[in-house]
């Protein structure tokens, strides 16, 4: 854990290097910012490619842009940059040291694919016949045992998925450690990989590194459906990244919104704000910020999807703060989505239909609508690893598990650690554009507290 710093001068060593934890936008655009800046960058990501959530997404609001062809250039250029490192499926294990000076030792988990060898031609993963539930459909299509998460992943190279893989898990069967029927051997990546780029001998490996600084950019999950109970676990209830993979070109369903119990087009459709936001009783008690906007725009490209489906919207209150945001929230109302303030007690299965229970409280009304598919906007909540990482990095947590900063005023991106900084959604719920600035941001204290380097480091 690292200690806590007071007034004093940055004395011995200085590392001019910078860490990124977290390969999201922000993360991204700190790592960008950095590098163009003439440091090097180590940019340390879990999964198998950067890109974070906002790779997911249909279309992004107000502008309704593709998401893909704004940030696929970035992760490009991350790929490419002289003055990055990008570490893939690799977690930051251990960090010691002061600012200036910190050791990390990062564990570069085995990926059972050597990519130094592999030209990433596809042939495996097309021929690959173990199928699991695709992280990146959000379980809403499949993918096989070895794979790349999307078309355009960075880096563009597959890894060996071993809780599925047969070839691993026969080894463990022979082994003693499966019980269970014999897998079988398969190995058909292995025997048709022009490159000989399968490695099942490859391991994990502890990788320390020496940098001056550390930008925390773990993101955000979605707080899970089933927390709230009134809300049935259904597999017509979805959540906000599920229904964008529905929308989206490249998702399951190739952009036709289609029901996932039976196939068939929703021609009644439901969007309930604030689940589990703004509600502490079943879920946290302060505002997502983006379910407002992201819900408008989903009931938009609904009925350019449907022309002849009718949405609904339950809202407390809209909050559309943005700049363009209410006028993005206007247009909406005007092409036929109907808002309805107030709360959903109920949604439950009635044969083929969803039966939402709420009250519209404008009118004072009981409102209950026979849905095809339902939409929840699910609390924004720390990522599953931000814990993990702040106990590792010895930063301090808000009472809502986001990453606590020196001075919520003046220092909003510094941490309660001087030298790691703190950028996304691992401050705090916000949109794209402000947590590119915050990465943008992040950077240039970065750059700042390298220039510093010898002079006496305050901490406010």
């Amino acid at each position: 854990m690292v200690e806590k710093q007071g007034t004093g001068f940055l004395m011995g060593t200085f590392t001019k290097r910078a860490l990124v934890i977290g390969g999201g936008i922000a993360g991204i655009q700190a790592a960008l910012d950095i590098a163009d800046g003439g440091y090097e960058v180590i940019l340390v990501e879990r999964s198998p490619s950067i890109g974070g959530h906002m790779i997911q997404y249909a279309e992004v609001f107000p502008t309704l842009d593709c998401p893909q062809c704004i940030l696929t250039p970035k992760m490009v250029e991350i790929a490419q940059h002289p003055n990055v490192k990008l570490m893939t499926c690799a977690e930051v294990q251990k960090v010691s040291g002061g600012p200036g000076n910190f050791e990390v030792e990062i564990l570069q988990k085995s990926r059972r694919v050597d990519h130094n060898k592999c030209n990433g031609c596809g042939t495996c993963w097309q021929k690959c016949p173990e199928k699991t539930l695709s992280e990146y459909d959000d379980a809403m299509a499949k993918r096989t045992a070895v794979y790349i998460p999307f078309p355009q992943a960075v880096p563009a190279k597959p890894v060996i998925d071993c809780d599925h893989c047969r070839y691993i898990r026969y080894q463990e069967w022979m082994a003693g450690t499966r019980t269970g029927k014999k897998p079988p051997q398969c190995r058909i990546c292995e025997k048709l990989c022009p490159v000989g780029a399968i490695d099942w001998e490859q391991k994990d490996e502890v990788i320390t590194e020496k940098v001056g600084a550390i930008v925390v950019a773990t993101g955000f999950d979605l707080m899970p459906i089933s927390l709230i109970p009134e809300y049935a676990e259904d597999p017509d209830v979805l959540n906000g990244i599920q229904f964008e993979r529905l929308l989206s070109p490249g998702g399951p369903t190739a952009g036709v919104v289609t029901r996932p119990s039976d196939g068939k087009v929703p021609k009644e459709m439901v969007f309930v704000s604030c689940c589990g936001s703004r509600d502490p009783e079943h879920g946290v008690p302060y505002c997502s910020r983006v379910c407002c906007m992201y819900l408008a725009k989903q009931a938009l490209l609904y009925k350019h999807a449907v022309p002849d489906g009718q949405a609904y919207i339950f809202y407390i209150d809209i909050r559309s703060t943005g700049k363009g945001y209410e006028e993005f929230i206007q247009r909406v109302q005007s092409d036929g989505v109907v808002y309805l303030r107030g709360k959903v007690s109920k949604i439950f299965r009635d044969g083929d239909k969803l039966r939402v229970y709420g009250a519209d409280t404008l009118s004072g009304k009981r409102v209950e609508i026979a849905a095809d598919l339902v939409v929840l906007g699910m609390a924004v909540m720390p990522s599953a690893g931000t814990k993990e990482v702040a106990a590792k990095l010895g930063i301090d947590l808000d009472d809502s598990g986001f990453v606590s900063e020196s001075h919520a005023k003046f220092n909003p991106l510094e941490t309660t650690v001087p030298g790691i900084f703190v950028a996304g959604m691992a401050q705090g719920p916000k949109d794209i554009p402000d947590a590119v600035a915050q990465g943008s941001g992040a950077a240039g204290r970065v750059l700042t507290f390298f220039a510093q380097a010898g002079k006496e480091l305050v901490v406010v």
